[in-house]
């Protein structure tokens, strides 16, 4: 398996995870959960949104959920977000749509975490490529993007 800067960057700290790889034409988070034998509860996409203040801010919110805007705002406190244009997301964090990971991005954006991430021992993130997902300790992920737990996502898609 090919190593990603996520998995490098996790072993120069010292963190403990599990590399996972799938099927890069698998697009949709919930097959990746279900190849990977993941309760979609544990698998996280990685969210990029930008705030009425022109800051652009990170949400990770489980796969089979959407992320409430008025949520993500009241957590970053902020009167809103809204997602950026896909073709922003490459020159802002240096990874591509479907392979973005809160670990690693260019420049260390705001960070938020669904809250229900602390009930997993692990859950999945990317690894910064299509196709690769890191297993992590949430507590250990919110630690090294130095992201907060919140309350940000709406029901089951």
């Amino acid at each position: 398996m090919d190593k990603t800067n996520v998995m490098r960057i996790l072993e120069q700290k010292n963190i403990d995870y599990t590399p996972r790889e799938y099927d890069n034409a698998v697009t949709d988070g919930e097959s990746v959960a279900k190849i990977l034998g993941e309760d979609p509860d544990s698998v996280f996409k990685t969210l990029v949104t930008v705030s009425d203040k022109n800051e652009n801010l990170v949400f990770a919110v489980p796969v089979n959920c959407s992320l409430n805007l008025k949520k993500a705002a009241k957590a970053a406190n902020v009167k809103s977000v809204v997602m950026i244009k896909q073709k922003e997301l490459f020159p802002l964090t240096g990874y591509v749509h479907g392979g973005c990971s809160p670990v690693g991005m260019k420049k260390q954006l705001r960070t938020f975490i669904e809250e229900t991430a602390e009930v997993f021992d692990k859950i999945c993130v990317s690894a910064g490529k299509v196709g690769f997902q890191v297993q992590i300790n949430p507590e250990e992920l919110k630690n090294i993007v130095n992201a907060q737990f919140s309350d940000l996502a709406d029901g089951k898609n």
